[in-house]
């Protein structure tokens, strides 16, 4: 990665922070979030604290608690007396479901939204589509592709945190449904055809049209099933 922890080097050398402690901590969790998404660790696959500790050049400590922070995310699990392993992949069964789930909660959650909508929370769902940023290519592809995972289920949750109800807020992200699907397929053009969605998605809220929202989110949702389900004809 990344750094070693900083060590003592003589007097002069600045004593280490809680915020140098965060930002370590921090950067362990990013590093192990994308190789969970671009599948460098493969679902299902044992993940061993002294071996990413030696990989990352870090001290077990950032490790554990990255892997504590991931495991409530779903993407890593630990067992007794066995340790931790990357969650396995969803099947079809449970792809299948977690779609119609969204449908049933989504689209309508995108049409309440609308009602509730104001210039501020339209500003803040427009960031958090990425459609601003997206021609700007930059950095590791594998890079990219986690933190897009990470930004999509942002601008979902954000657009039923708008839509003000936390029962359906709370339901969806207890399945972690975003880290979920972009584990199964690492490939580019999911983020780029997702992103293409989103604008309309953010079109619809800038003209305030529920019934625009509603649709252009349904398509949305459809439109990424479609592009993941051949993973299960493999």
């Amino acid at each position: 990665m990344a750094r070693d922890l900083p060590t003592d080097q003589g007097a002069s050398a600045a004593p280490v922070t809680a915020i140098q402690r965060h930002s370590l901590a921090t950067e362990v969790y990013e590093t192990v979030f994308g190789q969970l998404m671009s599948l460098k660790i493969a679902p299902g696959s044992r993940i061993t604290v002294d071996n990413l500790a030696r990989e990352l050049r870090v001290s077990q400590t950032p490790i554990r608690e990255a892997l504590s922070r991931l495991e409530a995310e779903g993407l890593v699990r630990k067992t007794h007396l066995v340790g931790y392993s990357a969650a396995p992949q969803i099947t079809a069964k449970q792809f299948a479901d977690l779609y119609d789930l969204r449908l049933l909660l989504e689209p309508d959650g995108a049409r309440r939204a609308v009602a509730r909508l104001d210039a501020e929370s339209v500003a803040e769902l427009t960031e958090a589509a990425g459609v601003m940023g997206r021609r700007a290519k930059t950095g590791d592809e594998r890079a990219r592709y986690s933190q897009f995972a990470r930004q999509d289920a942002v601008f979902h949750d954000m657009i039923l945190k708008v839509a003000g109800n936390e029962l359906i807020r709370d339901t969806l992200n207890h399945q972690h449904v975003h880290f979920h699907i972009f584990r199964l397929m690492f490939h580019s053009r999911v983020t780029e055809e997702a992103l293409a969605e989103h604008e309309a998605i953010v079109a619809a809220f800038e003209a305030h049209d529920a019934a625009a929202a509603e649709k252009a989110m349904r398509i949305h949702i459809e439109r990424s099933r479609d592009r993941l389900l051949p993973v299960f004809d493999e």
